[in-house]
C-alpha cells in the first residue's frame, strides 16, 4: 500500500538530529511571540531565538541553553500573549504584519493557527518522547 507521495505507507522515518524537546519548546515561544505580539498587536517585539542568518536558530543548542530558561521564556510569552488578547473580540484584526503577507489576521485566525502550530509540535514531541523512552500510547 501507498501512502502520500507514492511512498510505502509502511516507510519509517526518524527525526531530524537537530530536533529535540527544549528546540520545540523554544521553537514555541518564538511562534507565540510571532503572532500575538508582533502581528496581532504590531508591538514590533523581534525573533527570540532564531534570525534571518540562523532560521532554525531555536534548535541550535549550546551548552549555557538550559529548560528553566526555555520554559520560563515560553511560559512569558504565553503570559503576554493572553494579556494582548483578553481586550480583543475573536473578530478583531492584526495590526502587525506576518513574515508571509501585510494580510491582517483575526484573532479567531490566529487561536485557530496556534491550535494546529501545538499539535503539530506536539506529535513531534510524542515522536522524540518515545525515542528516548521506547514508550508508546498503546
Amino acid at each position: 500500500m501507498r501512502g502520500p507521495h507514492g511512498r510505502p505507507a509502511a516507510h519509517r522515518v526518524r527525526a531530524a538530529v537537530r530536533t529535540s524537546l527544549m528546540g520545540l519548546v523554544r521553537h514555541m515561544a518564538d511562534v507565540e511571540r510571532s503572532w500575538f505580539r508582533r502581528v496581532f498587536v504590531g508591538d514590533g517585539a523581534g525573533p527570540i531565538h532564531y534570525s534571518d542568518a540562523d532560521p532554525d536558530g531555536e534548535f541550535h543548542l549550546t551548552d549555557a541553553d538550559t529548560w528553566a530558561q526555555a520554559y520560563a521564556t515560553w511560559q512569558a510569552e504565553i503570559e503576554i500573549a493572553r494579556r494582548y488578547a483578553a481586550d480583543h473580540a475573536l473578530d478583531d484584526f492584526s495590526r502587525g504584519p506576518s513574515r508571509f503577507t501585510d494580510e491582517p489576521f483575526s484573532l479567531r485566525w490566529i487561536y485557530t493557527h496556534m491550535i494546529e502550530e501545538y499539535a503539530r509540535h506536539n506529535g513531534h514531541a510524542d515522536l522524540l518522547r518515545e525515542r528516548i523512552d521506547g514508550a508508546t500510547g498503546d
